[in-house]
């Protein structure tokens, strides 16, 4: 009896110290995109954040391609490590060489063809000339965008959370220093917001390179031949991290798309900010689901499955404390947060925005259990149950939902479809969560 007290005080303060600071992490890295839309809509106005809310996407899926490589490969890594096989070695390098590879794609299109990617996600004419450069920097330096996600799971998982969180939290400080500079002292608009963002994740892996020279690192940059089969059955494992970046990306697209039609370009510059507020909150989220996935890898690996328990139940409460706290700033600073925003003083863009901001909020309480149930099915090796859904609350539903609400509501449907698919999602979550001790 003793011994089980002690393992469970040792598990509790282990989750309390990789959560608590991958956390600060991922809320440091959403403020930058925060800080991006402050900045835009004191030097652009409400064009400047609907150009930025129309691209956003985009960001949305560079980052989910280098979280599904990066979560993915470092889990494969992990339960590899905790069994003792040797082919724990060969995830790093395979993880950088396809990271860089996709990467690379991007950048060719942002700097070829950046006012038609404007335009193809809903930006009209005057959207694509705010926008266009702004997009062709920050894609160009898509593949420092995915190795900053590839070298931060694997310094997570071989047991340094702390430089893991530093190397979120400088890019993100560096990032938001350089937006103030370079889009005011040096004047240089959107493109210095994008310049500023683009060069951020290049300090986060100069950070991430502190734990790779250490004695503690067991990860191997060592060059081997790459296998495209390795990168498949690692992305199997990632794909709720990949659905839980993109799935902003898909709801950004879709409620764009619905707001053009009900109430045009102010409505969506509404939704930029309640969208981009949201990003913060889904960061906590994730925060919590990646900071938890080492030690539930962990606990795979060795076959404990009362450890697994205690984690499932520690990962959720900490979720519902979480998203209580977050709907209750939101509702008590609603008037604050719009107006930080709101630097023209649109009064129609300030009501849109409001109203949103809280209806959609609402949702919070069960997004987060859905991001951490995800991320719990990844990390036990439960693909199937974290496809289901991933797939369910970052496409299917929450389409549904919008399409369906809006329809019947308007904009207040809009708002409300957010909550309404994660709800139906937390069905499936609910199911998923009392299978995955039983392996």
């Amino acid at each position: 009896m003793t011994i089980a007290k002690s393992n469970n005080k040792s598990v509790t303060k282990k989750f309390v110290r990789y959560v608590s600071q991958n956390v600060l992490g991922m809320i440091g890295m959403s403020l930058y995109i925060l800080a991006d839309t402050f900045f835009i809509s004191e030097s652009v106005g409400a064009n400047g954040i609907t150009a930025l809310n129309i691209v956003l996407p985009i960001y949305s899926f560079i980052f989910a391609i280098g979280a599904m490589i990066g979560v993915g490969s470092a889990i494969r890594f992990s339960i590899n490590k905790n069994k003792g096989s040797k082919s724990k070695t060969n995830y790093f390098f395979n993880a950088l060489f396809w990271g860089t590879t996709i990467g690379l794609i991007f950048s060719l299109i942002g700097l070829f063809f950046p006012g038609q990617v404007v335009s193809i996600m809903g930006g009209d004419s005057t959207i694509v000339e705010v926008g266009r450069g702004y997009t062709m920097i920050f894609m160009s330096f898509a593949p420092f965008f995915i190795w900053n996600h590839i070298f931060n799971a694997f310094v997570l998982n071989d047991g340094s959370p702390s430089i893991a969180m530093s190397a979120t939290l400088f890019s993100s400080l560096f990032n938001i220093i350089f937006d103030y500079v370079l889009m005011f002292p040096l004047n240089m608009g959107m493109e210095g917001a994008a310049l500023a963002t683009a060069l951020s994740p290049i300090v986060g892996v100069m950070i991430c390179f502190i734990h790779i020279f250490s004695k503690k690192n067991t990860t191997s940059l060592k060059p081997q031949k790459p296998s495209f089969k390795k990168l498949v059955y690692s992305c199997q494992v990632g794909i709720s991290s990949f659905v839980g970046q993109i799935s902003s990306g898909v709801i950004t697209i879709v409620f764009n798309f619905l707001i053009l039609g009900l109430t045009g370009n102010t409505g969506v510059a509404a939704y930029g900010i309640v969208a981009n507020v949201s990003l913060v909150g889904i960061s906590v989220f994730n925060g919590v689901s990646q900071g938890s996935q080492p030690l539930f890898s962990e606990h795979y690996g060795k076959g404990d499955k009362d450890d697994i328990k205690i984690l499932r139940k520690l990962s959720i409460i900490t979720s519902l404390l979480l998203s209580a706290i977050m709907i209750l700033l939101i509702f008590v600073f609603t008037d604050f947060i719009v107006g930080m925003f709101n630097s023209e003083n649109n009064l129609l863009l300030e009501k849109y925005a409001v109203v949103g901001l809280r209806l959609y909020s609402i949702g919070f309480i069960f997004a987060g259990l859905n991001v951490v149930g995800s991320g719990i099915f990844s990390a036990t090796n439960f693909p199937k149950w974290a496809f289901a859904t991933s797939m369910a609350r970052g496409f299917v539903l929450i389409i549904l939902s919008a399409v369906v609400m809006s329809i019947l509501f308007g904009m207040t449907g809009v708002w409300l479809a957010f909550a309404v698919a994660e709800l139906l999602t937390l069905i499936i979550t609910s199911v998923g969560l009392t299978k995955i001790t039983k392996f």
